[in-house]
């Protein structure tokens, strides 16, 4: 739902590790039933993709990726480090990257800014940036939407903030 939300004003690349997926999408079949096809049809600026390199000249990054919890009830972030591998990969000076997943405090700065500064090259707050928007939409909720609800938003310094804000 984000993406294709982007997707009606902006330039936009769905990404997933998962092909099928991204086939689905391509074929307006949102298998999370979110989405209707018409609605995915909206997002005339988006596209998908499964190739992190066709993401290479993206200068915002949103990691949206399921944060688990793991057998003895606690985060499994190996996802959100996943995914936060692939976009340190990516990163170039200037970019930013906006967390959306549901972390607790702290975690995008203890556990994931220091696997995009690794995988990058580049130092947080000097080379890239970082934003977070807690995820507000309940999945299946076809009332509180994604166009529809507050986003809480936050940015690493104030013209971040401002940036993030103003999307």
């Amino acid at each position: 739902p984000l993406a294709v939300a982007f997707g009606k004003k902006f330039e936009t690349i769905g990404f997933d590790i998962k092909k099928k997926r991204i086939k689905e999408l391509l074929e307006r079949n949102d298998a999370t039933l979110e989405l209707k096809p018409e609605e995915l049809g909206l997002a005339s600026k988006l596209t998908y993709t499964s190739d992190s390199d066709e993401l290479s000249d993206c200068n915002i990054y949103i990691i949206t990726v399921p944060t688990p919890l793991d057998m003895h009830k606690k985060p499994d972030l190996s996802i959100l480090i996943n995914a936060s591998a692939i976009v340190g990969r990516l990163l170039n000076q200037d970019n930013i990257v906006i967390y959306e997943s549901t972390v607790y405090p702290g975690a995008t700065e203890e556990d994931c800014i220091p696997v995009l500064e690794k995988q990058s090259d580049l130092k947080y707050n000097e080379n890239f940036y970082c934003g977070y928007s807690p995820e507000r939409v309940n999945p299946g909720d076809k009332n509180h939407q994604i166009t529809n609800i507050k986003k809480v938003t936050s940015g690493s310094n104030p013209k971040i903030a401002n940036i993030i804000d103003n999307l």
